[in-house]
């Protein structure tokens, strides 16, 4: 009875329109109030939101998106455009390996999905427009391109993952740097296919070696914050958030006083942007910890694991399982909404059958960022649509094979556990 009360006003909620953190938050009261089977006070709910939100590494979260929007504002993307164009340009259809390596650049500055297309889409897409790129199919590449943002790391999918199960933020964004590399691969293997086979623009005229030590030195301090980030996290020497909060002040430093494209009057409107970001994201994880507290105290979660476990299901079959339903969920709610109400229901299962924890929070991740590319919920798509003026049925119909690519690279890793261990072993 209690878990039918949650889930079902939490579907209501959600079908009424009510914005995800309000649903959880709401399904939560409304449990305590009418579940037979939970004597509890109101006040509990509010004591889990302040509670979910009490760890230092959810700080990394904030940090993380306003480094990410500061390096937006700052020229970045230009930069990695022009350095990646300087390494790929000459091949047949090489501004849309350009795009591809640009956007995986990108991704290890921002750590979402949206951010990266529109940042790369902005400098890349007219260009190659003018040039003959098919529209509908450069504007699908970007989409699935973007999806590098939340898997090379930072990666903010990721820390929320971390928060919730207690894993390593470290080796999380080892395994998705090793897996990011080997999608962004996949995907400048598909679009060398296609550009020989749809007969892509080639450029006729190769950057000399001095252009390319040129590009290469412009790009040289963006290129510096991945090395700033990671490298303090895995030579120990700092913590996730402290290595975040180290990203935002090189992002300032880079913004204002290298390339100087970041003025004291930008700096209002970017902290504000970022506020607004990240206060989504934490008020969506401070609600869905008493969603999931109370998942757990009505005794939902142990006789899920319990049928579950009865069921014999193999740890592969259950990792495929889970596959499925993220990759549904994702179609209709937001990846860091699916990971917080869906992770503390499935990671215990996960634990029982003997997952790791780094192989399980990949198939999340990746799933989670596969749903930015599926209509209606498609944060990739809409971003697309609106830097490339196109409708969603033809940047849809345009990403299919790009699409495919990534989601075949997801479920080798969901049948695969060594290929989210690689860097770590």
């Amino acid at each position: 009875m209690t878990g039918l009360i949650l889930f079902g006003s939490f579907a209501i909620l959600l079908i009424l329109g009510v914005p995800i953190a309000m649903s959880l938050g709401a399904a939560g009261m409304v449990t305590i109030l009418f579940s037979p089977n939970v004597h509890l006070s109101i006040n509990v709910i509010a004591q889990r939101i302040f509670g979910g939100l009490d760890s230092t590494s959810i700080m990394a979260i904030a940090f993380f998106v306003l480094a990410g929007n500061i390096m937006t504002k700052g020229g970045i993307s230009r930069r990695l455009v022009e350095f990646a164009n300087s390494i790929v340009g000459g091949f047949r259809g090489g501004l849309g390996l350009a795009l591809v390596l640009a956007c995986a650049f990108f991704a290890a500055l921002s750590g979402s999905a949206p951010a990266t297309v529109v940042a790369i889409g902005v400098m890349l897409y007219p260009d190659m427009v003018k040039l003959g790129y098919p529209k509908e199919r450069t504007a699908g590449l970007l989409v699935v391109s973007g999806g590098l943002g939340p898997i090379i790391p930072p990666s903010i999918i990721m820390v929320v993952y971390a928060t919730i199960t207690g894993a390593s933020v470290g080796d999380m964004f080892k395994s998705g740097m090793a897996i990011g590399i080997f999608i962004m691969l996949v995907l400048m293997s598909v679009v060398i296919f296609y550009a020989n086979k749809e007969k892509w623009p080639q450029t006729r005229v190769k950057m000399s070696l001095n252009e390319f030590f040129i590009s290469f030195f412009k790009a040289i301090p963006a290129l510096l914050l991945p090395i700033i980030i990671l490298g303090g996290i895995y030579s120990g020497m700092l913590t996730p958030t402290e290595s975040s909060a180290i990203a935002v002040v090189w992002s300032l430093i880079t913004g204002m006083f290298i390339y100087r494209e970041v003025s004291i009057k930008d700096l209002y409107q970017i902290f504000l942007d970022s506020a607004k970001g990240s206060a989504m994201i934490l008020f969506i994880i401070a609600t869905s910890t008493s969603f999931a507290w109370l998942f757990a105290f009505g005794g939902i979660s142990a006789q899920l694991v319990n049928f579950v476990v009865g069921l014999k299901l193999s740890a592969t079959m259950f990792c495929f399982v889970v596959a499925i339903i993220l990759l549904i969920f994702g179609v209709f709610l937001e990846g860091i909404a699916t990971c917080v109400l869906m992770v503390p229901v499935l990671w215990p299962i996960a634990k029982a059958l003997g997952i790791d924890v780094i192989h399980f929070g990949m198939i999340v991740s990746i799933s989670n960022v596969i749903g930015t590319m599926t209509p209606p919920v498609a944060v990739n798509i809409f971003s697309a649509a609106s830097v490339t003026k196109l409708k969603m049925g033809d940047i849809a119909k345009g990403q299919l094979p790009f699409f495919i690519g990534y989601v075949i690279v997801f479920f080798l890793v969901v049948f695969l556990p060594k290929l989210s261990m690689f860097l770590l072993n």
